[in-house]
């Protein structure tokens, strides 16, 4: 016998023309649509706002969540959350896991006690460049438990060389391959759920409609697990 739980990972923050405002109605609806046990948001951005996006969009799901800021100013912060409609087991860990003098980088690291019992989730934005990715792929490995385990969010990775999937498919196998980017006409697989080898992904998909809001499609999945 299995449950499932309905996992998501997005970059909301679009660029150019594309929600310039960072208005927030739009990607909350999205995330309402969905209704996702855990959500992964990243690029979240409070700068020079009078109200709190971090909080807005923790109501989108309700329940429980963790910020990361990587970017904190005295004008807002900017940054990524971990959202659950599931408890936490004990307060997550915000990791650094920055490279070198590149721009901050964090990774949320968090257990959940879910209806399908007690899981294991790590959330991340990672930087640009290879080698970075691989440093930080390396430090995600770490955070990682053998089962029940999964890895979420915008890896930025699309070479095979020190790729960053190179490293989590040793330990996290199972994965989406959704093509997410730029989301007008997607080309590229930049973000991915990763589980544990005794999981499954029974279906995963994006939401076109979110073009209308970043720059990014999510991704949505159905994750079972064994009881």
């Amino acid at each position: 016998m299995t449950a499932t739980l309905r996992i998501m990972t997005w970059n909301v923050h679009g660029i150019f023309h594309l929600n310039p405002k960072f208005h927030l109605d739009g990607i909350c609806s999205v995330i309402r649509h969905w209704s996702p046990d855990v959500v992964a948001l990243q690029e979240v951005d409070s700068r020079g706002r009078t109200d709190d996006p971090f909080a807005r969009l923790a109501e989108a799901v309700g329940g429980h969540s963790i910020d990361a800021p990587s970017i904190v100013t005295q004008d807002g912060d900017y940054g990524q959350v971990l959202l659950s409609k599931w408890p936490f087991l004990a307060t997550p860990k915000v990791v650094d896991v920055s490279y070198q003098e590149r721009e901050p980088r964090r990774a949320i690291s968090a257990r959940i006690q879910s209806n399908v019992g007690e899981m294991t989730v790590v959330a991340t934005h990672l930087g640009l460049s290879i080698y970075e990715r691989h440093a930080q792929a390396h430090a995600l490995a770490d955070l990682v438990e053998p089962t029940r385990t999964l890895v979420l969010g915008d890896f930025n990775d699309w070479f095979w060389v020190k790729s960053v999937r190179g490293v989590l498919a040793r330990i996290c196998p199972v994965r989406t391959r959704l093509r997410t980017f730029p989301a007008r006409l997607p080309m590229m697989r930049l973000d991915r759920i990763y589980a544990s080898r005794d999981l499954m992904i029974r279906s995963a998909w994006t939401d076109r409609k979110a073009r209308a809001y970043s720059d990014h499609l999510p991704v949505i999945a159905d994750v079972a697990f064994p009881e």
